[in-house]
């Protein structure tokens, strides 16, 4: 199964995360399959930057958000 997560990147206390189509058996931080988006929550407001179309590929094909990325994509207005 392919879950649509956050991959963590950034230093020690000021992480940025990288939105990554990936299987459900691979590592937080390991091996994925599309980064399709970035989120950073330290910028005052947060930036949040996704690829539609392939958010909505990957959506059709049953791909399950975690939920923090589904707050994430109903805020950008694809879900």
């Amino acid at each position: 199964m392919v879950k649509l997560r956050l991959k963590r990147m950034g230093k020690k206390k000021h992480p940025y995360y990288r939105i990554v189509a990936a299987d459900v058996r691979s590592p937080r931080d390991g091996r994925f399959i599309e980064e399709i988006g970035f989120y950073d929550p330290s910028e005052e407001p947060s930036v949040v930057r996704i690829d539609a179309d392939a958010a909505k590929k990957w959506l059709a094909n049953g791909a399950v958000p975690t939920e923090t990325v589904a707050k994430l994509l109903k805020q950008t207005g694809l879900r």
